[in-house]
């Protein structure tokens, strides 16, 4: 007869002790202390997910401006008559400030080559003969602020006032010559003031009868180019102005087209930087096309006039071209065009959407 079992050797407790030795096991190895090798690679799995979240987030946000930038082209094309009559519209707001700002820098040209002919006259003394006239020339290529100094004897003189008046046979009819010797001096600074005080100081060298100088025509024509550069500055503002209210008002009834698909996307969730970004894009394409209009009309109307001008100028006996808009100058407006129309739709769309609520 065998012995009777005591309870603590019954199989029930047995197995009711195994999952508590388990359990016991299992929370001391979690309380003991992780070695190096295993925080490092936590550590690194840690920094790869982040920085896959982040480059995923970044990847995102690229491939959502690349599709609301095709999305707001797409519908522009879907009304090609709308979007044109609001790209030329665009266009004529830019085209004049641009056509002025051209007429200035051709200006600014014409006032460069003005001051590089900028010259002052010295007339001597009818007593100074040829050998003293050529001492004092040498003299004054070396005074202060004389860039050139050219002697024009009394023979010379009478020979060029001659041709240029087809008076030779009334003035071979003359005894003597009544002109006298003169010099023409090249000032450094060309400004009216260094001009004038350099005028002013050698009249008084010995030998000098007077000096002439006729700034009265350059003081004109720099007043007038600096009241063209404020009146091109203002009307550039101006028209820049009527560019951010074209983009605004077509934007305005864009979003109220779209109004109750704002409200959708704002009800799920949507920032206002989503719902904001495809009509930013339209008012650049808008700004970009107008842009291109500008930059076709003026150089249109460039080859239209180039040859009249050209005519009258040589008409005159000079030399002169229209200036045209260059890469530069083209870059430049199509930059500014696209900013104007990034900024009219961001002013449009931010005070829209504060009067859109989700219904």
């Amino acid at each position: 007869m065998s012995p009777p079992r005591s309870r603590n050797d019954s199989p029930s407790s047995r197995e009711r002790g195994q999952p508590r030795a388990e359990t016991r096991t299992r929370k001391a190895a979690a309380q003991a202390p992780e070695s190096p090798e295993a925080t490092e690679r936590a550590a690194r799995k840690g920094a790869r997910s982040s920085r896959v979240s982040v480059e995923s987030r970044y990847r995102s946000w690229l491939r959502h401006h690349a599709a609301m930038a095709r999305d707001s082209a797409r519908r522009l094309l879907v009304a090609p008559i709308a979007s044109l009559l609001t790209m030329l519209a665009i266009a004529i707001a830019l085209t004049l400030p641009a056509a002025l700002w051209l007429a200035l820098d051709s200006a600014r040209l014409l006032d460069n080559e003005l001051n590089d002919s900028a010259q002052l006259t010295l007339y001597l003394e009818t007593s100074v003969d040829e050998s003293q006239a050529l001492t004092l020339s040498d003299s004054l290529r070396d005074a202060a602020g004389v860039g050139g100094v050219r002697l024009i004897t009394a023979a010379e003189g009478m020979q060029e006032f001659a041709q240029a008046l087809d008076l030779k046979r009334s003035l071979s009819l003359l005894d003597d010559n009544p002109l006298p010797a003169s010099i023409v001096i090249t000032p450094l600074d060309t400004t009216p003031e260094s001009v004038r005080a350099l005028a002013t100081r050698l009249e008084g060298e010995p030998g000098v009868a007077s000096a002439r100088l006729d700034l009265a025509w350059l003081e004109r024509l720099r007043q007038l180019g600096e009241l063209g550069q404020k009146v091109t500055l203002g009307l550039a503002l101006l028209f820049g102005l009527g560019v951010l209210l074209v983009v605004g008002n077509t934007i305005r009834l864009s979003v109220e087209s779209r109004r109750q698909e704002i409200e959708v996307v704002t009800l799920i969730g949507a920032t206002h930087a989503f719902v904001r970004r495809p009509f930013l894009y339209s008012g650049a394409w808008y700004g970009l096309g107008g842009g291109l209009l500008a930059c076709g009309i003026l150089a249109l109307g460039g080859n239209w006039l180039a040859a009249p001008v050209t005519a009258l100028v040589q008409s005159y006996g000079g030399n002169y071209v229209l200036p045209a808009l260059g890469i530069a100058g083209g870059a430049t407006l199509l930059v500014s065009s696209t900013i104007l129309g990034w900024i009219g739709a961001w002013i449009a769309v931010g005070r829209h959407l504060a009067s859109i609520s989700p219904r």
